[in-house]
């Protein structure tokens, strides 16, 4: 029987970024993506429930005021838009729950967080709308869909129907033991796929309130001060890059990074510093991106 160590470099993926930097990650397991999934949907269910007793709270005084003042069709009308209200909820708890937390730059939603994976691009790009907007479109066909035909036939009153239904669904929850990532279907049309994400988080490993904050090495005593023109030039997705880079802490990847940047920035690569010169960077970078999405101000990349 296999380790879990075995087990875990059996799920090692490889991927090269647009920048030409090779990472390494793991693919999530299957009982990871259940776990995530099933406190995801807990807590849409309980935000569905407090929409629901909220509305018929404010339904209840329509109809109080129906009996005392108001005219009969303006009570309709505002009962009609309590009812649209509803089905509006309804829908973007169900679907924008899931985009607006994984076009995030943490990649994940609670429950994702909760367990500790994220949603990757599979060919080391950044996560785009259309990705995002794809993978959760596909769990209504997959998930949503289907259970709602078997639940309506429940009664009896639809057993084919039923029947297909659950075979349908099934198949879409079948699918990711039928290949190697773990991809549902949402994924492989979407081009994502689901990863580990470290829970330690780096800024503790780099002590950015030490030296990799200050910007001076440990080992050479060499000063790293970036201003904002160097700063700038970088968002959340390149930062994500480089925080996965140091703390696989491969020198082949840290010379390639370090050379990249020294050209964005118009600095002299040198040689023989690359880590030191990347956790100052990393922190600074940080620390100036963090300062931005205090005063409402957010860059996405490099592009934005």
């Amino acid at each position: 029987m296999k380790d879990a160590k075995a087990l875990k470099a059996g799920r090692q993926r490889g991927l090269v970024t647009p920048e030409g930097i090779a990472l390494n990650l793991t693919v999530a397991t299957r009982g990871a993506r259940f776990g995530a999934l099933a406190l995801d949907l807990v807590i849409i269910g309980c935000l569905q429930i407090a929409t629901t007793l909220f509305l018929v709270y404010l339904a209840s005084g329509v109809f109080e005021l129906d009996r005392k003042f108001v005219e009969k069709s303006a009570a309709g009308s505002a009962l009609q838009l309590l009812a649209i209200l509803w089905f509006a909820a309804m829908f973007l708890f169900r679907n924008a729950y899931f985009m607006f937390f994984e076009l995030g730059p943490r990649g994940a939603t609670w429950g994702k967080r909760a367990v500790g994976i994220r949603i990757a691009s599979r060919d080391g790009g950044r996560l785009t709308s259309e990705m995002v907007l794809a993978r959760n479109l596909l769990r209504d066909i997959e998930l949503f869909l289907p259970v709602s035909i078997m639940l309506a036939a429940s009664s009896g009153e639809m057993g084919l129907a039923g029947f297909a239904a659950a075979c349908w669904f099934l198949v879409f929850a079948l699918f990711p033991l039928f290949n190697r990532d773990s991809l549902r279907a949402g994924d492989l049309i979407a081009g994502t796929w689901v990863v580990e994400a470290p829970r330690q988080r780096l800024e503790t490993v780099l002590s950015t309130t030490g030296a990799a904050h200050h910007g001076t090495s440990r080992e050479t005593g060499a000063q790293y001060r970036f201003g904002e023109r160097e700063l700038a030039i970088y968002g959340e997705y390149e930062l994500q890059t480089l925080e996965r880079v140091l703390r696989e802490n491969r020198h082949e990847a840290l010379v390639a990074v370090h050379e990249a940047i020294c050209r964005k920035i118009g600095w002299d690569p040198g040689s023989g510093d690359q880590h030191a010169f990347l956790e100052a960077y990393y922190a600074q970078l940080r620390a100036r991106l963090e300062g931005g999405m205090r005063m409402g101000k957010r860059k996405v990349d490099k592009w934005a």
